[in-house]
């Protein structure tokens, strides 16, 4: 997703707005509709969602759709089901795949779902299930996509019916019911049939499987992805699509790469659209094959700035290079390459392939996928100008509050999960010192968490284990703190005193420093330590690697 503090930095060159929209800014007021919605409740338990199959009807003129979803799951003895539909929307009637209706009441956001009298005699019978749920309404409509959620209605240039859906955090039940939690993402993937007037096209994440054109005057087009997906990466496009595409020799063989854009952007997607293809040589580099070789890639023309959809992502950026032409970094460096191109597809791999259990870590998506600009720069452009742009990208960082969020209420962590996560894993790739380990790490995690779900535990864990280094003091102080730890020194005769101040008691991170020409390292601790470094070294030729991310406080 794009950054919620940058956003809220620049946000006038969208809207007439001085608001600073950073995550969490205000005291957090936790309700019981939070528990529901962010924790694997007693009711979200013995079932497994396999599969979506989900129709929708969008009616452009009074903003509202219709349609049912057909949910498949293994069904391990569940009673009451916890399905998740946001109002305004409406769930008219469940059955199953025989015909067999089913009750259920409505708590807000929630309905419960009868599923299985728990008091029954009868046995059991346990396995693959399917129920159909329709629905219907006004779905909540984006008023500032990406960053606030919704649907979203607009004209494109030529005033045509343009739609879509961004739904990161506020969740995809905002217009289709589902059971609405990270951890259970649908393993077999989804289909999304979505039906449209002839005079438009739709577009969704995977593979076109069908186009039916219906005796009402509309189509129903269909889409299939086969790889399991975030709920909120299930997405429809619907416009005056132009669609053209090429093969990408990749590490596991040719893959489809397709471009879907305004029939008007054809030309300048063309030439824009060149740094998808860039952008894929560099991650399978960094990060290993692209995950989803049998969905293909998509790049999507959308009426927002870009989300990360599974082989659908949304890209709004305006044909320009950089941040819709701005440069996040300040350097410069960031104008060199199309920031939506480069930062939601590095999702494909942190968010889409290795997804958080709860969104209370998404650091594991943003920090790693922001630190993919990074890497993309170094690929094409040199070590030096990828340290610049992370060096540059500091900035931005507010320490408001703790990256890593509350757990089990579906709230995220501070903003800075995006700079500050990505300065936090430089910082690691510099205590590494092995650039080659470094980039194994990132390769076999992909590979390691291959379309699975995962806690910031697991991440550490795999991370210290791989890279033989202790991570547990730099990740509490980085994701758990707002405080950057202060490397506190003077000079003492021959010798250099140091040590570490508005760190946590087991920071165990050894830096590098520069004594006039000579380089070394060091590892500080709340205790002051000593090293030799000459009588005519003073502290002014004392300076620390700026690729880690510290404050310094020299004094006399």
């Amino acid at each position: 997703m794009i950054s919620k503090i940058f956003f809220g930095i620049v946000c006038t060159l969208f809207f007439a707005s001085n608001s600073t929209a950073q995550v969490s800014a205000t005291k957090i007021i936790l309700t019981h509709e939070d528990t529901l919605r962010g924790s694997n409740g007693e009711y979200r338990q013995n079932w497994d969602v396999l599969h979506y199959n989900i129709t929708v009807k969008p009616n452009y003129t009074n903003k509202t759709i219709g349609g049912n979803c057909a949910m498949q799951f293994m069904d391990n003895g569940a009673t009451k089901m916890q399905i998740d539909l946001q109002q305004p929307m409406i769930l008219d009637s469940v059955k199953d795949e025989n015909g067999v209706a089913y009750n259920f009441t409505r708590e807000k956001n929630v309905y419960w779902l009868e599923y299985r009298n728990p008091f029954s005699k009868k046995s059991i019978t346990t396995g693959i299930k399917t129920i159909i749920l329709f629905f219907h309404g006004t779905p909540k409509e984006a008023v500032r996509a990406p960053w606030d959620g919704g649907w979203i209605w607009k004209k494109d240039k030529n005033k045509n019916p343009w739609m879509t859906v961004a739904c990161q955090g506020l969740g995809a039940s905002v217009w289709y019911p589902c059971k609405d939690i990270q951890s259970d993402k649908p393993d077999n993937g989804a289909i999304v049939n979505i039906i449209v007037p002839d005079t438009l096209v739709a577009v969704a994440n995977g593979r076109m499987i069908e186009k039916v054109k219906l005796n009402d005057g509309n189509t129903k087009y269909t889409w299939q992805v086969k790889n399991s997906i975030n709920n909120y990466c299930i997405i429809p496009y619907i416009g005056k699509y132009v669609n053209f595409s090429e093969k990408y020799a990749g590490l596991k063989g040719n893959l489809d790469m397709n471009y879907w854009v305004m029939d008007y952007n054809l030309e300048k997607a063309k030439i824009q659209f060149l740094d998808a293809p860039k952008m894929m040589k560099a991650f399978e580099h960094w990060f290993g094959p692209f995950p989803f070789y049998e969905d293909g890639y998509q790049l999507i023309d959308a009426p927002h700035l870009g989300m990360e959809h599974q082989s659908a992502i949304a890209y709004g950026n305006g044909y320009k290079m950089g941040y819709n032409g701005t440069d996040l970094s300040g350097t410069g460096v960031g104008l060199k390459w199309d920031f939506i191109i480069v930062h939601e597809s590095g999702h494909e791999w942190y968010a889409n392939n290795i997804c958080t259990k709860d969104i209370a870590d998404m650091w594991v998506h943003e920090g790693f996928t922001c630190y993919s600009e990074t890497l993309f720069t170094e690929y094409y452009y040199g070590k030096a100008e990828a340290n610049k742009y992370i060096q540059g990208l500091r900035k931005n960082i507010q320490n408001d509050e703790n990256i890593i969020g509350p757990y089990g209420v579906n709230k995220e962590g501070s903003g800075d999960m995006y700079y500050k996560g990505a300065n936090m894993l430089h910082t690691i790739r510099q205590i590494v010192n092995d650039d080659e380990k470094f980039r194994a790490m990132l390769v076999e995690m992909n590979a390691i968490f291959h379309l699975k779900t995962v806690t910031t535990q697991q991440i550490e864990n795999y991370m210290a284990t791989k890279l033989g280094i202790k991570l547990e003091g730099i990740f509490n102080q980085y994701l758990r703190t707002t405080n950057i730890p202060t490397l506190e020194y003077r000079k003492y005769g021959k010798k250099l005193m140091y040590r570490w101040t508005n760190a946590v008691d087991n920071l165990q991170m050894p830096i590098k420093i520069f004594a006039g020409k000579k380089e070394i390292i060091i590892t500080p601790s709340n205790d002051w330590q000593k090293i030799k470094i000459g009588k005519k070294i003073s502290t002014t030729e004392v300076v620390v690697d700026e690729n880690f991310y510290i404050e310094t406080n020299k004094l006399n």
